[in-house]
């Protein structure tokens, strides 16, 4: 069994946190660029009768 599972997590979880820990462990002159790939977004539209309604975004 996988370390990762057998501590709870699943596969998703575990790559995000590796991949956090490498932009954080890298040179400082590298870590900008790389922490700019650790932001996301999502938007929610909320669908009536076929059209959109309400769109909501989080960041």
């Amino acid at each position: 069994m996988s370390f990762w599972r057998a501590v709870g997590l699943n596969y998703i979880q575990f790559s995000n946190i590796a991949a956090k820990m490498v932009r954080r462990s890298l040179k400082k002159e590298f870590q900008v660029e790389a922490l700019k790939r650790d932001e996301s977004s999502v938007k929610f539209t909320t669908w009536k009768e076929g059209k959109p309604e309400k769109i909501s975004s989080k960041a």
